[in-house]
């Protein structure tokens, strides 16, 4: 059902080097549950997605990060979530608390990007993750990677890829100084 649509914006992930191997993963909130990538696939390749409800066990063929997307989608109105591993903004959450772009885009649409902890899969990161979300549309995991969250998956996509143009322009800033 989602398999075209997650394809397609996990193809434009790829392009723009926002994720590689089968890192990172999206969903899209229905209405007793959300649809997620499986574990272990690629995002650019079409295969159908998981659906795990939002109470309950989850099937074990959906991603690691599904705890993620159930919280977010319990604490907001998002209807969309993607994840990726883009390099720039992992670095920049490595040595940065808060990400503040210094570029036009990034000063327009999301003056301050938080950065959480947690490790990746865990009830930590997915209660951290979903209370950042539940004030602002993009978030960094420290060491692992943004969620973006939004109308739909583009939304969501349009904020990933801003993150990491944000955090590259200030690495790029630094060469210059």
């Amino acid at each position: 059902m989602y398999s075209g649509e997650f394809e397609r914006i996990g193809k434009r992930l790829f392009a723009e080097h926002l994720v590689g191997g089968n890192f990172g993963n999206m969903s899209v909130r229905t209405k007793d549950g959300f649809f997620i990538k499986r574990t272990g696939t690629s995002l650019d390749v079409a295969t159908e997605p998981v659906f795990v409800p939002f109470s309950g066990d989850a099937p074990k063929e959906a991603s690691s990060e599904y705890r993620v997307h159930r919280a977010v989608y319990s604490r907001t109105n998002h209807a969309a979530i993607v994840h990726a591993h883009p390099p720039y903004a992992v670095a920049a959450s490595l040595v940065m608390g808060m990400i503040v772009p210094e570029d036009s885009e990034g000063e327009m649409f999301c003056p301050l990007i938080p950065v959480v902890t947690g490790a990746p899969g865990t009830q930590e990161v997915a209660v951290n993750v979903a209370l950042a979300l539940s004030r602002s549309k993009l978030v960094i995991a420290r060491g692992h990677g943004t969620f973006a969250a939004g109308a739909t998956l583009d939304e969501a996509y349009v904020f990933t890829s801003l993150a990491e143009h944000s955090c590259r322009v200030l690495a790029l800033k630094r060469q210059f100084l």
